[in-house]
């Protein structure tokens, strides 16, 4: 191994051709299918994201003057949570019309203008599908509470259980079923003297997905925004699409207890073997797929995609990508560096995270993982794992082979807000109380994006904005981090380049623990001298690791891409069997095996 002053000058006069060669990697060719197979995606809160007309909600018009920002990250695509017509029960979760836009939001014009405008800057468009259930003020609901002929099983109904002499004036709910929002799984109607299946807010009655109709009226959904131009959707909630059928007595029968909980109204409080991951769920992926596919047949165009949102078992995630026969969904959500780490994991840990999903995935070469690490329903990365992690795991989603999903402010190391109980508004925190909403408040991750440091952080000119912006939001900020030499954002831009830039192998893959350090390694396709490792100091220790010891042949190594608390010098040459990890240090090198090294190092 290289150990002199003389032999690293020489050698790093010979790697800035070598350098330039690596850093030119051409992008790897993206067809009108796969397009999306190592893509980049980012997911926009659209009433967080920016406000164009200071009403203090961010609206489609605000997306489109910031679609500038998006290019600049050189994102495929993005998707955007709910923007159709909605009371605004569960923020656009709760659907009133499937065919317009929230007025908050804007008009249809505005959304073909978003669709153009980022189709200009080579950037898709996915939308946010809702298919378990409407809002209760959707047309379908009020014709179906109303028995109109054709939509009097649009939704799931049910009489109730009879009385038992215990002077109730109504029959008790069909089931013990809880909603995942707290209480009852069911609400009775006065309308229609009966109840309605509601797994989330009492104003989201559950559709009927056994009635042909409804599946069919969801399709014609999917093909009209098809029609103006989405490139496919993300699918909420599937695995409570579909509940168990009621039994000869006509009866639905009670779920069991977990023994996790002793409140009742808690949704631990059940095991939903009934109502969530039934078999039928699976086919309704499928059909949706095939329509999918249908259209991009018909039209000519490039792959249309599906994302689905499960947090079900991994045998069940598996199986949404297709079997043997039809295909899935392109990208079921992997949620395990999101639900299996946090601040107190070991590296271990971490490898064990992703091996988990890459050893549990079909044995078919037409699919490809996806990593994701937050959401829109989960605390921010910042907060999770600490502000001195917040390049390691953007560093660790764009190093792994696949799919990478970003939500919007993970890029800057945006944080959780707190919310008093006041100024809370999700629903979920709302129904749980004062004293417990904190544990299932969604409102920190959903405060709005923080531009810059001018008034609200730049997302508005309100005087009040629909959730609070951050106090931090002078010091974290988009503006000043492109002012600063070394940002987040910064080095979220160097990896996204690193992973278009770079045709990887795409059979080549390790992931390696060292000493709490984890490793992984990726090779470049046809070009066997090169070796991408990102490297990842879980600890709180300096730490010295070897790379020889996964490939002997290793000569040397630049750094390429730094974490901000770093204290190296990208292109700074390293020696490949003694590279010193600073705690909580992450960084992406280059690593050469070149057969004529030897020749170099005697100039």
């Amino acid at each position: 191994m290289l150990h002199c002053v003389v032999c690293y000058i020489s050698l790093a006069l010979f790697l800035g051709i070598r350098l330039c060669d690596a850093r030119d990697l051409k992008y790897k060719t993206k067809d009108s299918d796969g397009w999306w197979k190592s893509g980049v995606f980012y997911q926009i809160y659209p009433r967080s994201f920016m406000d164009s007309n200071g009403d203090g909600i961010g609206d489609l018009r605000g997306i489109i003057e910031r679609l500038d920002y998006l290019e600049a990250n050189k994102i495929d695509g993005f998707w955007l949570s709910p923007i159709f017509k909605s009371p605004m029960a569960d923020f656009g979760y709760d659907i009133s019309d499937y065919y317009s836009i929230h007025p908050e939001y804007g008009t249809l014009s505005d959304f073909d203008e978003l669709v153009k405008q980022a189709h200009d800057r080579g950037m898709e468009v996915i939308l946010d599908f809702v298919p378990n259930h409407t809002s209760d003020e959707h047309e379908w609901f009020k014709k179906s509470e109303q028995r109109v002929p054709g939509y009097e099983d649009f939704y799931i109904w049910h009489p109730g259980r009879k009385n038992v002499n215990d002077g109730s004036s109504r029959p008790h709910p069909p089931s013990n079923w809880v909603s995942f929002f707290r209480g009852s799984a069911w609400q009775w109607s006065e309308v229609r003297q009966e109840y309605y299946l509601h797994q989330f807010s009492i104003k989201q009655p559950d559709l009927n997905y056994r009635n042909p109709d409804v599946v069919e009226a969801m399709k014609e959904v999917m093909r009209f925004w098809l029609r103006r131009g989405v490139a496919g959707y993300r699918i909420d909630a599937v695995p409570t699409l579909f509940e168990v059928l009621p039994g000869a007595d006509g009866q639905f029968p009670d779920e069991p207890l977990s023994g996790n909980t002793d409140d009742p109204d808690d949704p631990g409080y059940l095991v939903h073997i009934f109502t969530q991951d039934r078999n039928e769920t699976l086919d309704m992926i499928y059909q949706w797929r095939a329509v999918m596919d249908h259209f991009q047949q018909h039209y000519g165009v490039r792959e249309r995609i599906l994302m689905a949102e499960t947090y079900s078992p991994i045998d069940i995630v598996m199986k949404y990508y297709g079997n043997q026969t039809v295909p899935g969904a392109q990208i079921p959500f992997n949620f395990h560096l999101i639900t299996d780490l946090n601040n107190s994991s070991k590296t271990s840990d971490f490898k064990n995270a992703i091996n988990y999903w890459l050893g549990n995935m079909p044995n078919d070469e037409s699919i490809v993982p996806n990593w994701v690490i937050g959401n829109h329903d989960q605390h921010r990365v910042a907060s999770r794992f600490g502000d001195d992690m917040i390049d390691a795991m953007n560093m660790i989603i764009l190093s792994l082979p696949g799919v990478s999903v970003t939500y919007n402010g993970e890029e800057i190391g945006m944080d959780d807000v707190w919310i008093s109980y006041n100024d809370t508004v999700d629903p979920a925190a709302c129904n749980a109380g004062p004293d417990k909403y904190q544990y299932t408040t969604r409102d920190p991750e959903r405060t709005p994006f923080q531009w810059d440091s001018s008034k609200n952080a730049g997302f508005s000119e309100a005087n009040h904005t629909w959730l609070p912006v951050s106090s931090n939001y002078t010091l974290v900020n988009v503006q000043m981090q492109l002012l600063n030499d070394r940002s987040h954002l910064k080095v979220y831009r160097q990896l996204v380049e690193k992973k278009k830039n770079t045709n990887y192998d795409p059979r080549s893959l390790g992931t390696f623990v060292e000493d709490n350090v984890l490793v992984i390694l990726r090779h470049v396709k046809d070009d066997q001298t090169i070796s991408i490792y990102t490297v990842v100091n879980i600890g709180d220790v300096v730490k010295i690791i070897d790379l020889t010891k996964y490939e002997p042949s290793l000569k040397f190594a630049i750094l390429d891409i730094l974490s901000v608390s770093s204290s190296k010098s990208r292109l700074y040459l390293v020696p490949v069997d003694h590279i010193v990890v600073e705690a909580k240090e992450s960084f992406v090198l280059m690593a050469y095996t070149l057969q004529n090294a030897p020749e170099v190092i005697q100039i």
